[in-house]
């Protein structure tokens, strides 16, 4: 006789789901009578800086999570409110923070809560739990999003549903603006009544929507958590990073926070893992440079150095640098902070506790490379190895902060480089900024005014290569389409100036380092400096006369009027500010 087959699985599965919902009803309706709150933690996002005051250990013991807090009110869960550990923890949380507000909940809401300690032991970047980030719905996001406006609607539209997805709708709305926008960067910038969410486009900041407090302290301990931050420091600055995917791309979040009066300010730098492939003929040097620099790159041995402000393209340039030099049978190794682009086949190094720029430095000379990129020379000791390394048979790449080519040299000598060795240690060195391209799509011609062909004209006599002046001289100017999200200009490129060390330079340098000798003794080098170049980039149509002079000085220039300032651009002196 056949045995009739029960599924004790499922069944079991079937009375467990019933004894969790009797006991859920069961604590909604005793809530009230003890006078506290119900809640259901499996509806409510967890928030990691809430689970990290309570640690594992005491919240099992006590049967109590703290599952959410602000910056004077902490929110505790717990399945019996009269048990004398919860009584005793319970204490000893009022004793650290202002005020404390209690609910009560089931087994079932406990065990969903303590699950995200694991999340807070990772803290990674990895996508756990409820601090995933769905790759489908950036995606989506990304796909309704053409211009900043798109952004700031759906945050709108984002705040008036309240569910327990807000916080991870805010941030994976604010990851799809930036990418469909094309965002370098995601600035969240707390003040006294708001916090504002800006993203720099092609270079510029733009203000794109305010977000509230209670939305602000929940996505900053989600970011704190992604970044691989610790959690409850809020008087420090911090450094993290994450990864996410989005359409079998992999982006790369580089994440700093720095403290302030009104809260913490948060900057993301979206990494674009494309730069990584570029190459000398992607960065738009000029004929002339282009030329100096195959030369250059070719020799066994020196120090090429990149200069110029933050943002201004200097890590790009070296990436170009080392992708033309990236053969077989050369050994290249660089120490970066952090780094920022994987290239197979080299090996890169990033600072850290124990391994900064001068002691990695050294230790790479051990290696037995061929080419060193040393991401930045910020002091006497970095800089005297870097020059040591390329006097004993290294070409070497950095990058340097000054504020053009020529300034380059007294700010090696202000760090303490003896002045001497300057000239049988480098091979040239870079000016260099980056500047808006105009949208291909919208951007308009017009007949240059006689003011704006005087002044071209002044700037272009003394090119090295000196370029045709048309008549009539048409300029290009920033109009605005879907295409360019409406701001005129799509894309940046760079404007460069360089100066070669020859036996003028080298003698101009040890004689008298002052800027004006030293470009008078490298002016039969043919190179044209960085306001001839961005002219004649202007009058190739590939940027407008206006950004050239928000980015560098233009003397006694006459701005259109009736080319549309970027509003957030309101004044062009914070444009020549190094951040």
């Amino acid at each position: 006789m056949n045995m009739v087959q029960f599924n004790d699985k499922a069944t079991n599965t079937r009375i467990d789901d019933l004894r969790r919902e009797e006991e859920e009803k069961l604590v909604q309706a005793l809530a009230p009578q003890y006078g506290f709150e119900y809640i259901n933690l499996r509806g409510y996002t967890i928030n990691p800086e809430g689970l990290g005051i309570l640690p594992e250990s005491k919240a099992r013991a006590a049967r109590a999570v703290v599952f959410d807090v602000t910056h004077n009110l902490i929110s505790v869960a717990v399945q019996q409110p009269n048990n004398p550990t919860t009584h005793q923890i319970l204490e000893s949380l009022q004793n650290d923070r202002q005020a404390i507000k209690l609910y009560m909940c089931s087994t079932g809401s406990l065990e969903h809560a303590w699950k995200r300690y694991a999340d807070i032991v990772s803290s990674t970047a990895e996508k756990k739990g409820v601090f995933d980030i769905d790759a489908n719905e950036v995606r989506n996001f990304a796909d309704l999003i053409k211009k900043k406006e798109d952004v700031t609607a759906l945050m709108q539209k984002i705040g008036t549903v309240n569910n327990s997805r807000r916080i991870t709708e805010t941030l994976e709305l604010m990851l799809a603006g930036a990418l469909g926008l094309r965002a370098s960067d995601i600035h969240i910038e707390p003040e006294q009544t708001v916090v504002r969410m800006r993203y720099r486009l092609d270079g510029v900041l733009h203000d794109i929507f305010d977000i509230d407090r209670y939305i602000y302290e929940r996505l900053m301990s989600r970011l704190k958590l992604l970044s691989g931050m610790t959690l409850n420091k809020r008087q420090e600055a911090q450094d993290g990073r994450f990864t996410f995917e989005v359409a079998d791309q992999e982006i790369d979040v580089r994440s700093s926070i720095i403290p302030g009066a009104a809260g913490e300010s948060m900057v993301m730098r979206l990494l674009d893992s494309g730069v990584a492939g570029y190459t000398l003929d992607k960065i738009s040097l000029n004929d002339r440079l282009r030329e100096v620099m195959a030369t250059e790159l070719k020799k066994p041995n020196g120090l090429i150095i990149t200069t110029g402000p933050t943002g201004s393209g200097k890590t790009t340039a070296l990436y170009a640098f080392l992708r033309a030099t990236h053969t077989e049978g050369v050994k290249i190794i660089t120490i970066e902070n952090p780094v920022e682009y994987k290239i197979e086949g080299i090996v890169q190094t990033q600072t850290g506790d124990d391994y900064t720029f001068s002691s990695g430095l050294r230790a790479i000379l051990r290696q037995d490379p061929d080419v060193i990129m040393v991401g930045e020379i910020r002091d006497r000791e970095v800089a005297e190895t870097a020059i040591h390394a390329a006097q004993t048979g290294h070409l070497v790449f950095s990058t340097l902060h000054a504020n053009s080519a020529v300034a380059a040299f007294t700010r090696l000598m202000d760090l303490g480089v003896d002045q001497r060795v300057l000239g049988s240690s480098i091979n040239v060195i870079l000016g260099q900024r980056l500047v808006r391209k105009l949208c291909d799509t919208c951007k308009e011609a017009y007949v240059a005014s006689a003011e704006e062909i005087r002044i071209i004209s002044d700037i272009i006599k003394d090119h090295p290569s000196k370029p045709t002046l048309a008549t009539p001289l048409s300029l290009y100017k920033a109009v605005g389409c879907s295409v360019c999200g409406a701001t005129g200009f799509k894309g940046r490129i760079g404007i460069f100036e360089a100066i070669l060390m020859d036996e003028a330079v080298e003698e101009a340098v040890l004689r008298d380092p002052r800027e004006h000798i030293i470009l008078e003794a490298a002016g039969s080098q043919n190179i044209p400096t960085m306001l001839e170049d961005g002219i004649e980039k202007v009058m190739t149509g590939a940027t407008s006369l206006a950004e050239l002079e928000r980015v560098i000085e233009i003397p006694l220039t006459v701005v259109q009027k009736n080319e549309p300032k970027d509003p957030s651009d309101t004044d062009a002196f914070l444009a020549h500010v190094v951040n």
